[in-house]
Order: C-alpha cells, then sequence, then structure tokens
C-alpha cells in the first residue's frame, strides 16, 4: 500500500445492547479485544488474533444512519479527504476537537470515516 493511502482499518456496527453485540461478534468471529474493555466502556475495536483480517469495532450508539460503516485508516488524512472529496464524496461531519478523524458520505450517502493513523 502507498505512504498515506488509505486502507479498511475497521468495519463499525453500530449497536444498541453494546454487552451483547460485543460478546457475539467476539465469539463469532474468533476475534479479542485490543485491549481489555470496561464496564463503562461504549467502543471496543476486536482485533483478529492472526493479525490478518481488519477490525470489527462494536459502537454502543442508536444508528442514525448506517448500522454499519467503514473505519479507513491512513497516516495522511488530509491529503486522503482532499483525494476521496475530488473523487464525489462529501463532508458529513468534520473533524472535530480531539477527535482523530473526519466523518465522510460517498456519493450515495454511505456513511464512512477517515482515521489520522498517527497517533497524539
Amino acid at each position: 500500500m502507498e505512504k498515506g493511502r488509505v486502507r479498511v482499518g475497521s468495519i463499525v456496527i453500530d449497536v444498541r445492547d453494546f454487552p451483547r453485540m460485543m460478546a457475539f461478534w467476539r465469539e463469532a468471529l474468533e476475534y479479542r479485544p485490543k485491549r481489555p474493555p470496561t464496564p463503562d466502556d461504549d467502543f471496543v475495536i476486536l482485533g483478529d488474533p492472526d493479525g490478518e483480517g481488519p477490525n470489527v469495532s462494536i459502537d454502543r450508539m442508536e444508528p442514525y444512519r448506517n448500522r454499519i460503516h467503514l473505519d479507513l485508516y491512513t497516516d495522511d488524512p488530509d491529503g486522503e479527504v482532499d483525494r476521496l472529496l475530488a473523487l464525489g464524496a462529501t463532508v458529513f461531519r468534520p473533524r472535530e476537537r480531539d477527535e482523530d478523524f473526519v466523518v465522510l458520505a460517498d456519493p450515495e450517502g454511505n456513511l464512512f470515516c477517515v482515521v489520522d493513523t498517527r497517533g497524539g
């Protein structure tokens, strides 16, 4: 993959019953949490123990658009957002302070996130 280009980093599933859905997907895929979840967590990233498949993230939130969306990871978020906008994406919600992502919509309105993987 070219440096800076987006890649599927996580498939995000919006759920109402967080503990039940986290347990289901953890066992269904035999994936493990990237870090141990706490009782107050509303979000968990489940990873392939072999490191081959994309992450599956469980997000407790009332689904208001897509129930499933892609998180695209990149170390060049500004460049990739510009590239995706030129391809026909639109900004659904800009990056907010202290966030590492921007929410875009594809040409048919399906939401996805571009996530800054540089850290910090």
